[in-house]
């Protein structure tokens, strides 16, 4: 709530009435107190976090208020060493410059920078299609990989957009929705009419342009719905014209066949509290053996509209550099492993990944140098009797001499004892199988760590603009720039929110 409310007159009734020895602080003191020290409190613990990382990945979208003023964030993802995946919003940056991809890809990096990430430990950025964002990534030399939901909802309306008739079938159901909306009498008469049918009580639903799983649940509700609503329009002489014909309800039938069941992949792979990027291959994979598969009892237009989409994903998904990266993700997933790799792709996989091994070795190598105690030896000490295993030692010099082979050869049985381990169920969290087999696979669990932590959709980015857009609200449209990163940044790090809300008057 705006915080103005604290001079409401209501508001300080209802404090009254529970505790009259409170003094609530003015509205001053929370917009110049309390909410930056809750900022700089929460800042601080997140930089307390963020320094114990070691590689990361990064969703960013861009976004306008209100005010139509323009906004940029950027959201992190890691894998800590307790093995939870972790989210942090770094920024929602005021952008009033053109959104080139210069600026977007000057703005990202001043954003690590000011965090004290290094920008060669991020792993992947997940962007939407935008042309700028694409470009930004590509200058910055950073690893992109594509929105999943972004990606679907185009494949979708590049389908659907190539036949007429489902464009005035959609039409229909929206002038149903509308009708029904705007009419208490129109609502009344089917909930009546629900009853006697014996249908559920259930209200339309409104499509939204931008998500197409709305028109799909739009369409799926009218479909439901369809005996009780043509009953309550044909006793309305105005609004006989409203119901579908047996045409209409053919087109729709087709869409929602076609479209009902790739609507819960969207929302599962969009998730930020859990590993959803080694989902992507075996998603497409079930897209092109099941889900988007002709049948022979499929319509024309069943067949057309998976045909367009089916093209359009294997289209887009086909560049080597993202095929190599879902191919690894999905690899160092316990549940997957190598099941949904082509057969031509998996010694590159195994290739690519013990190399990947090697280095997180050599790495950790470099960062920590083994000293050796030496025990001074005396005049007085007692000189000790060499032990018949001493003399099958090796020298440090020749230990040396030999590593590099031993290391490729633990590399190599380590990823075949993995790939050799049976797959998890498919329901598990593969985090939780990794924090117990650490030990057991020390190096994949390293690379377990980089990979998984990659989300497949930009959605993290865009579910805190709808945080945002809760924060300017009409009568909060005048904020500043800097409160509203300020109290975006503490609802996104709500667990280290703390808020002191003054003195308490003695009784």
């Amino acid at each position: 709530v705006p915080v103005n409310t604290v001079n409401k007159q209501g508001f300080k009734n209802m404090i009254r009435s529970l505790d009259k020895r409170y003094v609530i602080p003015s509205r001053t003191y929370f917009s110049q107190v309390a909410i930056p020290e809750l900022y700089e409190k929460c800042k601080l613990q997140v930089k307390t976090e963020l320094s114990q990382v070691t590689y990361y990945a990064a969703t960013t979208d861009l976004w306008s208020s209100r005010t139509t003023e323009p906004y940029i964030r950027l959201t992190i993802h890691f894998i800590n060493e307790d093995f939870q995946l972790k989210s942090r919003c770094l920024q929602t940056a005021f952008s009033p410059e053109d959104h080139t991809s210069e600026n977007i890809a000057t703005g990202m990096r001043e954003a690590l920078s000011a965090w004290g990430l290094d920008e060669r430990r991020l792993v992947c950025i997940t962007t939407d299609n935008a042309a700028n964002m694409v470009k930004a990534a590509a200058l910055n030399k950073w690893t992109r990989l594509q929105c999943f939901g972004h990606r679907l909802h185009l494949a979708i309306e590049n389908a659907v957009k190539k036949d007429g008739r489902i464009d005035r079938a959609t039409g229909i159901c929206k002038k149903l929705v509308g009708h029904f909306s705007h009419s208490w009498k129109a609502r009344s008469a089917l909930e009546k009419v629900q009853k006697e049918l014996n249908l559920p009580a259930h209200s339309l639903i409104s499509e939204c342009q931008k998500r197409w799983g709305s028109r799909q649940m739009m369409i799926s509700r009218v479909l439901e719905q369809q005996k009780a609503l043509t009953q309550v329009l044909s006793e309305d002489k105005k609004a006989r014209h409203l119901i579908p014909t047996w045409q209409d309800i053919d087109v729709l039938e087709s869409v929602s066949k076609t479209l009902g069941p790739l609507l819960d992949f969207t929302d599962a792979l969009s998730g930020e509290d859990y590993v959803s990027v080694s989902y992507v291959k075996p998603v497409l994979h079930l897209f092109n053996t099941s889900m988007l598969l002709m049948q022979e009892e499929d319509t024309d237009l069943t067949k057309s509209l998976k045909k367009e989409i089916l093209c359009y994903i294997n289209e887009k998904y086909k560049d080597d550099a993202t095929q190599e990266l879902l191919d690894v993700a999905s690899c160092l997933d316990p549940r997957f492993k190598l099941d949904f790799i082509s057969a031509d792709n998996k010694p590159r996989v195994k290739v690519r990944v013990a190399s990947e091994m090697m280095e997180c070795q050599e790495e950790t190598a470099s960062c920590s140098i083994e000293v050796e105690p030496e025990v001074a030896e005396t005049s007085h000490a007692k000189k000790a009797k060499k032990s018949l295993g001493s003399f099958f030692k090796l020298s440090r010099s020749a230990a040396k001499g030999d590593s590099s082979v031993t290391l490729k050869d633990a590399v190599e049985a380590e990823l075949g004892n993995y790939l050799l381990t049976p797959s998890i169920d498919k329901e598990h969290d593969p985090l939780a199988w990794w924090k117990t087999h650490r030990v057991s696979f020390p190096h994949l669990a390293k690379l377990a760590r980089r990979y998984l932590s990659i989300p497949a959709t930009s959605s993290p980015s865009e579910r805190l603009f709808s945080a945002s857009g809760n924060i300017i609200t009409c009568q909060r449209s005048s904020l500043k720039p800097a409160m509203v990163n300020r109290l975006v940044f503490c609802h996104g790090s709500a667990s280290f929110s703390h808020v002191f809300l003054g003195p308490v008057a003695e009784p």
